[in-house]
């Protein structure tokens, strides 16, 4: 049973091997969340058993297949989901959006999931980041008729993130500053907790980087009852970030007729 209201969850899942996309499956099947957005997506065999395990149990798979070399991001749905174009909107390196029409009872909702660029200090990789970011912004702006969930790895810090890190540059903080100005979303973990210092990825020197985010328009943010960082999954090794929950005081869509992931992976024995 899931508890009451609508719920989300985003991880990111490195691009697993079989192996550790088995044992993430598993874990994800024990959630109770309505959908998952799942980022670091490949066209990879991990990716594949994710998303083939799922589909044979009856979820809405959302996966825009990455091209050769390339990441993206991949939506799962227990309960009623149309697909929406949102990727196909931004246009550049489209597979690293996904999105969804959820069809809730209280009015239709649109759940974007996100994998932005990371980058280093060569100017191809600013670039690039850069490029992807203002196509997004530009995406974002003509997404406005339908409440929108924006969540996933954005590979950005708030303006106001402890520690601050001199690497980062002003471009990637305006990008933050759209979403909650321009864009009107709202930091749904920094909403009920203002104060908290939180951290999905920890770097090898223990530098801790809140770079999952869950964001949500103005009319859904006095309903967000529920927002945490699961550090769990990054303690066994299921990825190198931790997952981030999210609730809301919303009915969900229909549920679909799902069965057990775990088990529709297993190869059919006879008997």
């Amino acid at each position: 049973m899931n508890p009451l209201g609508l719920s989300l969850l985003t991880f990111n899942i490195g691009n697993p091997s079989p192996e550790r996309a088995q044992r993430q499956l598993a874990w994800l099947a024990s959630r109770d969340e309505h959908v998952l957005v799942l980022t670091e997506t490949k066209a990879s065999a991990g990716c594949q058993l994710l998303a083939g395990a799922f589909t044979a149990a009856g979820y809405h798979i959302t996966y825009p297949e990455p091209g050769p070399g390339e990441y993206g991001t991949m939506i799962i749905s227990r309960v009623a989901a149309a697909p929406d174009g949102f990727g196909d909107q931004i246009g550049y390196l489209p597979s690293r959006a996904a999105a969804v029409i959820l069809p809730a009872p209280g009015g239709p909702l649109r759940v974007i999931g996100l994998y932005v660029p990371s980058r280093d200090a060569s100017a191809e990789k600013t670039e690039r980041k850069r490029k992807w970011l203002a196509a997004c912004d530009a995406a974002l702006a003509s997404a406005t008729a339908v409440p929108a969930i924006v969540a996933g790895d954005l590979n950005i810090l708030e303006p106001g993130h402890k520690p601050r890190y001199p690497f980062f540059a002003p471009f990637e903080y305006d990008f933050y500053q759209s979403l909650t100005g321009t864009h009107g979303l709202t930091d749904a973990f920094r909403h009920l907790h203002p104060h908290d210092a939180e951290y999905s990825w920890v770097g090898r020197t223990g530098d801790g980087y809140r770079y999952d985010h869950a964001l949500c328009s103005r009319p859904l943010r006095d309903l967000i009852t529920d927002c945490l960082y699961l550090h769990q999954p990054r303690q066994d090794k299921l990825s190198d970030h931790s997952a981030l929950t999210i609730r809301f005081s919303l009915t969900p869509p229909q549920a679909l007729p799902v069965s057990d992931p775990v088990a529709a992976s297993e190869p059919a024995t006879l008997f």
